[in-house]
Parts: C-alpha cells; structure tokens; sequence
C-alpha cells in the first residue's frame, strides 16, 4: 500500500498539467480548454461508439488476437492494494493461457505517475515506443490525456465483450466524470464510497454528513480521512462537499459540475472549509496529521486506533476481514445521504508498443469470467460494469452472491448516489487543502 505521499511526481505532474491543461490567470480566473467544457443535458450516450460497436465482426477480432499473440503488454495500474494485485496477477496467468500474452502489472503510487510519463514521452517526439501500453485510469487524469490526443482514438468498437455493458440502456459506461470517453476508455468496475466501523468499539455509526461530525465530536480521535491527492481523501473531501453545496441554492450545487472558476471557488468551497475547521479537532491526532491512503487508515482500524474508516471498494471489506486485517467485528455500511460512485476504467495511450495486445487484454477485462471473479469478495469486490441482462443464464450463475459475509454491504442498505465533479475540481480541492492545512502537518 502506499505508506507515503509521492509528493515529488505528483509536483511533477501538476507542473506538466499547467503546461498542458488549465491556465490560471494572474487574478486567479481558470481558463480551460475547449475539450474540458461541462457536457450538455442532452448528450448522454457515445453513439459513434454504439454505431462502431455494430459493426464488429468476429474476423476482425480474431485478426487482433492473432497479432497480439507473443506480445509483451505492460499495464500500469495503482498497486496499494494486495487483493487487486493478486486479481491482476490472475489475469495475466488467463491472457497468458487464452492468448499467449504476456502481461505485467507496473505497479504505481498515484495513477498521475503514468500520465506524466506519458506527456514526457510525447514532448521528446516518442510516437511508437511508448512505455504504457494500458493504464487503469478515470477523472483528471483521462480529461488531461484527451485533451492533449494522448489517447489511442476509436479502439473500443474493436471489442466484443464491450456490447455486455448494454451502452444504450447504461450510458455511464461511455462517461467518464461527465465528459464522453468517445471510445477511448474501456469500462472495467464501478465503485462507491462505503464506510465500515467496529461494532465491539461503536453500535451506532454516523449515517449522515452532519451525524459524522456529532459522533467525532463524541468519540474523538476515532476517525481520519487521506490527505489529498490520494484519491480516497479527496473522495471523502467531494462527498462532503456534495452534500454541503446540496443544502446551498441549486445554482451552487449546479457549479461542481463545470469548470471551476475563481468565483465558483470562493462560492462553492467556503461551506467545506467551515465543515472542516469544525471537523478537524476531533480527527485522529486532533487533525494535526492525516495519513496517506486508505490502507493506512485500515490498518489504525485494525489496531483499535481508529472506529470509523471508509473505502471505495466496499466488496473488499470480507476479503480483509478474512484475511485478517480487519476485526472480525467489521460491519459494512453506505451513508444515508448518498454516496460518490464513478465507473473506472482502462485506456491505451497513443505511442503504447503493443496496442493489439493491450486491445485484447482490455476485452479480457469485460469478459464475464473476469467480470465475475472481480466482483466477488474473497478476490476484489469491485462491481460489475455488465449488464447481466445480456448474458446467458449460465453466465448469469457466475454472478450469483454466495452466502453474505458478515461484514459485506446489507442487501437493503439503499444510498443515493453522487456523480462525480467536473474532474478540475480535484486540482482545485487539493491546492486549497494544501494551502489551509497541509502546512500545520
């Protein structure tokens, strides 16, 4: 897991990101790109992506097999996880045995770390011997790679399994944080804030964003969230600010999902800061210190340090649970007041060297095989992105939830969700963070 904040590649990338992506005037007004522009109402479908996908016949991807067969594909992907590692180790052993594909898993600190890489790698002239041939990625990172056709273009209609995902009744699957991923994205899982607590230390966890803010004050010490960027506390930063701007005028909550400007700034983000200065006396280490990731923070649950934790993998709570690090006395829940969910997802930048390969692990990914072994708990958790509607009954057994783990999400336990910000909020979060608490750490 990651135990430290990469500081210096996420300067690294922020640096390449004023390059590439958001200018920032010298009165603080953010100009963006046109590509970075909020999607209108009426655009909620990739239709070329629809249209493409009609037309894939089995000869063209039995073309693509064929010239996958022997490559190397080198997949970056966030590696602070050992259940998601192992999960991807079982995957390269599958595309190994079905296709002859050797895959392996470049484990990275901050998804950001491959995005740099491959912006370098474009402002040296390198078009064809890229080093990531597929990466895990959602949100800022692949708005600042589309923005900058670092992106292998139209590659998604190439697969078949993609037709699973039913595009046309579930348009998340073609939407990445409100923008469309015009066939430049696979979807591989779906994935929502989910809180745990220990039910020997606590009966009665908060279910709301106010409630967690009485309960820290009645259980100091008890509680934390990451430090942005990493992606688990700026989740929780987002879901807070959420429901904040959700008790403002609409106007306010309509802002988070456009372009930030130095007047939505001001607007939208004064109430989480207000939230906060209330919130941190009462954190673990009275705010004075935050962790860096969400192992971290199990791991203090674990200790009794901590009652109250969260993740955005709730399917991964019996799994930790089985395996020991995690009470046995771990109960699972959704806030009552809605949770952030998103879709993931994994692309191909343009200068990837083994893009047939990398073509073929991605369909992989989608196929009910490895749909169905991510979502179950003792090996990832993470949901799936098909729809079950459009498998066979005896694909749709490979789906079927074994017996409920005593820790695992209730069944009843409903929450509404939250869509994502426009993902430049996340860059906007973590610097105003930074500013107000980072320097008392």
């Amino acid at each position: 897991m990651r135990v430290m904040e990469n500081k210096p590649s996420y300067l690294m990338f922020m640096w390449i990101l004023l390059l590439f992506c958001p200018l920032i005037s010298a009165q603080g007004s953010l100009k963006t790109l046109k590509t970075l522009e909020p999607v209108k109402a009426p655009l909620l479908i990739d239709t070329q992506v629809i249209d493409t996908q009609a037309s894939v016949t089995q000869t063209q991807f039995t073309q693509l097999v064929q010239q996958a067969r022997g490559q190397s594909v080198y997949f970056y992907a966030w590696g602070g996880d050992p259940q998601v590692n192992r999960y991807l180790q079982w995957v390269a052993q599958r595309v190994n045995t079905l296709y002859a594909i050797n895959m392996q898993h470049v484990k990275l600190a901050q998804t950001s770390d491959a995005v740099s890489r491959v912006l370098a790698e474009a402002s040296a002239g390198n078009t064809t011997a890229g080093q990531v041939d597929l990466l895990w990625i959602n949100g800022l990172n692949f708005a600042t790679m589309a923005q900058n056709n670092l992106l292998e273009a139209q590659w998604l209609g190439l697969l078949p399994n993609f037709a699973l995902t039913n595009p046309a009744q579930n348009p998340a699957v073609t939407m990445d944080f409100g923008m469309p991923t015009n066939g430049m994205e696979a979807p591989w899982g779906k994935a929502a804030l989910t809180f745990y607590y220990d039910s020997a230390h606590t009966s009665s966890p908060p279910k709301t964003l106010p409630a967690l803010l009485r309960w820290s004050k009645l259980n100091p010490g008890r509680f934390t969230y990451a430090k942005p960027p990493d992606f688990l506390g700026l989740s929780f930063l987002k879901y807070a600010l959420i429901i904040l701007s959700q008790q403002q005028e609409p106007a306010i909550l309509a802002q988070l999902y456009k372009p930030p400007t130095a007047q939505s700034q001001a607007l939208v983000l004064a109430p989480l800061w207000q939230f906060l200065d209330q919130l941190h006396p009462y954190l673990w280490r009275k705010g004075q210190y935050f962790v860096s990731n969400g192992a971290s923070i199990r791991r203090l649950v674990d200790d009794s340090e901590l009652t109250l934790g969260f993740t955005f993998s709730g399917g991964d709570i019996p799994g930790a649970v089985e395996r020991f690090e995690l009470p046995l006395s771990i109960k699972s829940y959704a806030m009552k007041d809605g949770s952030l969910s998103n879709v993931h997802f994994v692309t191909i930048p343009f200068n990837a060297q083994h893009k047939a390969a990398a073509k073929v692990v991605a369909n992989f990914l989608m196929s009910p095989e490895a749909q169905a072994k991510k979502q179950q708990p003792s090996n990832w958790g993470d949901r799936t992105v098909l729809d079950l509607s459009m498998l066979s009954p005896e694909q749709q057994l490979m789906f079927r939830p074994s017996k409920r783990h005593p820790s695992a999400l209730p069944a009843n336990n409903s929450s509404p969700s939250l869509s994502e910000p426009h993902p430049l909020w996340n860059a906007v979060i973590t610097t105003q963070w930074e500013k107000r608490y980072g320097a008392k750490q």
